[in-house]
């Protein structure tokens, strides 16, 4: 996987989560630029994408009403036929994690493919492409849009979706229609998630595997968002890219360990810019470790006190590099690269 790459489209994905998700207004016209040095290309944004925001077992049983947000963005590549859709994820993916019944229904977009959790699904099927840059959703559905699409600015050659949390979800469902409805160049797809959760069972898995020949899914190890819908009813749709924010043996701590900080983009970002090798991307200030680490390792050297082998391994706790502008701590006071 190019790591380059990764960064440039989740920055597309963090471009999503810009507005405020019931600022409906389409903001087709607009021009963003994502990716680092080589990488680094602009894009116009052609629309935006709306939906239906995720409903959880708790705002059903608040009788909270579904709500329509602008949910992602289709862009095109300045001076190229690359196109981009990107997806964010939504705030209502805590209260999933939390109260979810996790319940599946058939995905009777493509034959033979399963079924795919209901909230999940739900949402997917009320996407729509705005029609052009007014202060209203559109009214094409984002499946099967594509192929009708009047906007683009050149021909297009290839198509990229990504998205994050639940906008992962979003994205695998969308990958799997297009690839099976849609002609070239929109059948191809290459896939890139952040911190997505499982989307449907050994089926759409099976199917999934079948059509889409390039996905990266990219992981936090201690994100608890990835973790769920529980197996064995629900499967990945590939092996994950894992990157390690927390780490005991040999102690390493890259992020304030939090649930918050582990499954947030921007976390996210720090994470792919450290495994690049390139220059860092710094975490949000409030997920930047501090020196809540060094009671973090205080606590571990007394619970492990009694283990000599263990014992030796933070024997130099005290020398951690706790520079709050860093992205990355290490046992000993040295950068990980």
């Amino acid at each position: 996987m190019d790591w380059e790459k990764a960064i440039l489209y989740a920055q597309l994905v963090n471009e999503a989560y810009a507005p405020e998700p019931n600022d409906l207004r389409n903001r087709g016209g607009q021009v963003v630029s994502a990716g680092r040095g080589a990488a680094a290309t602009t894009f116009d944004i052609l629309t935006t994408i709306y939906a239906n925001d995720l409903a959880t077992q708790a705002s059903k049983e608040r009788g909270d009403a579904v709500k329509t947000v602008s949910i992602g963005l289709l862009l095109q590549a300045q001076g190229s036929g690359d196109v981009v859709v990107a997806i964010r994820g939504t705030v209502g993916i805590r209260e999933w994690v939390e109260d979810a019944q996790f319940n599946t229904e058939e995905f009777t977009r493509v034959a033979a493919a399963g079924r795919t959790e209901d909230g999940f699904t739900d949402t997917y099927d009320s996407m729509t492409i705005g029609s052009g840059p007014q202060d209203i959703p559109g009214t094409v559905k984002l499946a099967g849009g594509l192929e009708k699409f009047w906007g683009w600015k050149r021909p297009v050659t290839s198509l990229t979706i990504c998205g994050h949390s639940l906008g992962g979800a979003l994205a695998t469902l969308f990958a799997l229609d297009v690839a099976a409805n849609t002609l070239a160049p929109f059948k191809t797809p290459v896939v890139y998630t952040y911190a997505s959760p499982k989307t449907g069972d050994q089926d759409f898995r099976g199917k999934y595997q079948e059509l889409v020949a390039t996905t990266y899914r990219l992981v936090d190890n201690v994100d608890i968002v990835p973790k769920g819908p529980p197996e064995p009813e629900y499967l990945h749709v590939c092996d994950g890219i894992i990157m390690k924010s927390l780490q005991l043996l040999p102690p390493r701590v890259r992020l304030q360990p939090n649930p918050v900080c582990w499954h947030i983009l921007t976390s996210y970002l720090c994470l792919m810019s450290l495994a690049s090798g390139g220059a860092h991307i710094k975490p949000e200030g409030k997920c930047r470790p501090d020196a809540l680490i060094k009671d973090i390792i205080a606590h571990i050297r007394a619970v492990f006190r009694t283990r000599k082998s263990l014992a030796k391994d933070f024997r130099y706790s005290d020398r951690w590099n706790l520079d709050p502008g860093s992205c990355e701590y290490e046992h000993g006071g040295a950068q990980a690269r």
